[in-house]
């Protein structure tokens, strides 16, 4: 397609008179200067409608709102001159990757192929955002008896830890996680487990524990309460 099919333009300093315009890239769909999320989230909502919602949804200028204007601005979301990677910390993420998404992709209908399509596209993405720094975060449950789970986020490749330790700074349990690609471990199915037990596989007794991420060249350490 003929790039300049991509271009918007609009009076910068709101000056009236189109002497003076701004160039701006078709990806950034809601024109804020900014090209993240919330543009994926606009094309997301008018794939398949007769009359789209945001006007500059038809990414590529084409007639119709397709997976193709998503897959533009995902393109131009890693482009440094014109993108902003979004990170998991921004609410607006948050909310899209749960209930916002859900219902938009629901909307699509689960029998056509413009959901697989979205469904693949958004998974690519989604896979590719990493951290800007390694952390470690709260346990959840906490209090709690018998299991919990540990999230955490990793900035880099690397080997990762977590050691247990009783009120008194005596290990109790080594978790080794193996090699970790950078991301974010936070659900359960991420996390890393603790199942309340010693190295011998008895359950520990109540009381404070620490907790302690090795990964990235960092250690971070933190709290937590099992509660019986």
């Amino acid at each position: 397609l003929d790039g300049e099919i991509y271009l918007k333009t609009k009076p910068t300093n709101n000056l009236k008179n189109t002497d003076t315009m701004a160039v701006i890239p078709a990806w950034d769909v809601n024109e804020d200067g900014k090209v993240n999320i919330d543009d994926i989230r606009l094309v997301i909502v008018d794939i398949g409608v007769d009359t789209p919602t945001t006007l500059h949804a038809d990414v590529n200028g084409d007639g119709r709102v397709t997976v193709a204007d998503l897959q533009l601005v995902i393109d131009n979301l890693d482009n440094p001159t014109t993108a902003e990677a979004p990170t998991l910390e921004n609410d607006s993420l948050t909310a899209f990757n749960a209930e916002s998404l859900r219902a938009e992709l629901n909307r699509i209908g689960t029998d056509t192929s413009a959901f697989s399509e979205a469904i693949t596209l958004l998974q690519h993405l989604l896979a590719n955002i990493h951290p800007q720094k390694t952390a470690l975060l709260a346990n959840y449950p906490n209090p709690f008896n018998p299991e919990t789970w540990i999230p955490y986020h990793l900035a880099n490749h690397s080997d990762v830890v977590i050691i247990i330790y009783d009120a008194q700074g005596i290990v109790v349990r080594h978790l080794n996680l193996g090699h970790r690609d950078p991301g974010y471990y936070t659900n359960p199915g991420r996390a890393a487990y603790w199942d309340g037990r010693n190295e011998i596989g008895e359950r520990v007794a109540s009381g404070i524990y620490f907790y302690q991420l090795q990964a990235d060249n960092l250690s971070l350490l933190r709290k937590m309460l099992i509660l019986k």
